[in-house]
């Protein structure tokens, strides 16, 4: 395996939360006991995955990247490699019916079985379930005074905006993807994200997280009927 280059050193900084407790103990001994939990079965997933995306293309198994953490900390993200190697230099957005994507990401991606390593990033504590999806840090550098409570709490790996835009690469298409991402998709979702940090709480997540699962599963009766039509 590679040696990863060092995270970068970014300014840290403590903002008000308005539910602290429940932030950084309940949801945290939470996340933990969750990931812990559910790291069996998804292991079973996982392990045909891996093997899925070795021979599928050339490459690593798992794609790290460099995204902006709890308390402005730069951690990296875990992820199967779903996009041929080095795609990321031709940008961090992908479009819709990118060519960079492989036969194993397409499928991966549509369902969000590319996220499943990121157990390994709530176990460490650098991700939650439920946070706002973290960001390129040339985005979250960029925040203004008021969107710096998004990183007032842990990101996660599906929030509103994760919701709103599930099918992200349609939405920006194939000409010009990166901007019409920071054009039209990118504005809303940091509202959405300074939205669910003012407002964190346990309700709020527990209906985030059941919402995203109806969503995959939606996408994949979505995507079984379509494979039917083809058939």
């Amino acid at each position: 395996m590679s040696k990863l280059p060092p995270l970068p050193e970014l300014p840290r900084w403590d903002g008000p939360l308005s539910h602290p407790f429940y932030s950084r103990v309940i949801k945290r001994v939470l996340d933990f006991l969750l990931a812990s939990i559910a790291l069996i079965p998804a292991s079973i997933v996982m392990i045909p995955l891996a093997i899925w995306v070795k021979l599928d293309s050339p490459g690593p198994v798992f794609y790290r990247a460099i995204r902006g953490g709890y308390k402005n900390k730069p951690f990296y993200i875990m992820k199967f490699r779903s996009m041929v190697v080095g795609a990321d230099k031709a940008g961090g957005c992908t479009a819709k019916n990118d060519p960079r994507v492989t036969r194993s990401g397409r499928v991966m991606r549509r369902l969000k079985m590319d996220e499943l390593p990121q157990l390994f990033n709530i176990l460490k504590g650098e991700m939650s379930f439920v946070g706002p999806r973290p960001e390129l840090l040339m985005y979250t550098n960029a925040y203004t005074p008021e969107q710096q409570c998004i990183m007032w709490v842990r990101p996660g790996i599906t929030d509103r905006s994760s919701i709103v835009y599930i099918s992200q690469d349609e939405i920006v298409g194939t000409e010009n993807p990166v901007e019409n991402y920071e054009k039209y998709v990118l504005p809303e979702k940091n509202r959405l994200r300074v939205e669910y940090a003012k407002n964190q709480s346990f309700m709020l997540d527990a209906g985030l997280f059941f919402e995203t699962i109806g969503g995959v599963f939606g996408k994949a009766k979505k995507m079984a009927e379509e494979e039917g039509k083809k058939g």
